[in-house]
């Protein structure tokens, strides 16, 4: 796969797992949609956009064209082995070469695989869809015991950088007062809140204990990652996860 259009996640997934989260660079898009933005609703070019997909899908092998979402910072997740793209924060599947997809730029991806590597998935996680139960949502969709599900946490905005009302504070701690561990008070009289700290919360109470990833911020690192609260409008990132066949499991 072509490092120069992103990275492959490090989390220990089952051999016949894969999954890939793109950076800005290495496409063909211009202006604060450089380089390679995956998004057709933000204002890009669509035929940047279309070339951009295709190189995605050359450079880095993906049995099939991802299957994009109309993502709308909710809760609901897709089973891809019987349902078609829609509207949806979360997509899962169990068969070889479907390509669970989410963009973002600045919301949170996460990807999920059970340990014997027959099931995966993927939730584009905000503020809101984490408050509305997306992470919880796709751990179900799964079908899987929450102890057998291993996730992976994505480029995201971290918490010196997001800042937010008291509304959004509020919002959390009328679900769970425990919520306040991952808002901080800043000299402007608003919030500073942990996406990641967020998700963790939301998946250990979704019986999930093996997280990774985390750490990364989209906001500050302007070379890697668009950023929709550093320049919109801007492109999208794209994580994406998928099965090969079983017999190619030892070919990865």
């Amino acid at each position: 796969m072509s490092a120069s259009l992103g990275f492959a996640p490090d989390w220990p997934a089952p051999a016949r797992v894969r999954a890939w989260v793109t950076e800005r660079g290495g496409g063909r898009s211009t202006g604060s949609y450089a380089t390679l933005n995956l998004a057709t609703h933000v204002g890009d070019s669509p035929e940047r956009v279309a070339a951009n997909r295709s190189l995605l899908r050359a450079g880095t092998q993906l049995p099939a064209e991802p299957v994009w979402l109309e993502q709308v910072h909710g809760a609901s997740v897709l089973d891809l082995d019987r349902d078609a793209a829609g509207a949806a924060d979360g997509a899962v599947t169990t068969r070889a070469g479907v390509v669970c997809a989410v963009l973002t730029a600045d919301c949170l991806p996460v990807i999920f695989a059970s340990r014997d590597g027959g099931r995966v998935g993927v939730a584009h996680a905000g503020w809101r869809g984490l408050l509305s139960g997306v992470l919880p949502a796709t751990v179900r969709a799964l079908r899987a015991p929450p102890a057998d599900i291993i996730a992976w946490l994505g480029p995201a905005i971290s918490a010196a950088s997001y800042e937010v009302g008291a509304e959004v504070r509020d919002a959390y701690l009328e679900r769970d007062a425990g919520a306040d561990e991952a808002f901080r008070p800043n000299v402007r009289g608003r919030w500073q809140a942990d996406l990641y700290a967020l998700a963790r919360a939301s998946l250990a109470k979704a019986g999930v204990g093996a997280v990774h990833g985390g750490g990364f911020c989209t906001y500050r690192d302007a070379d890697r990652f668009f950023s929709h609260r550093r320049e919109a409008p801007c492109g999208r990132l794209a994580t994406l996860i998928w099965l090969a066949p079983s017999d190619a499991a030892d070919s990865r």
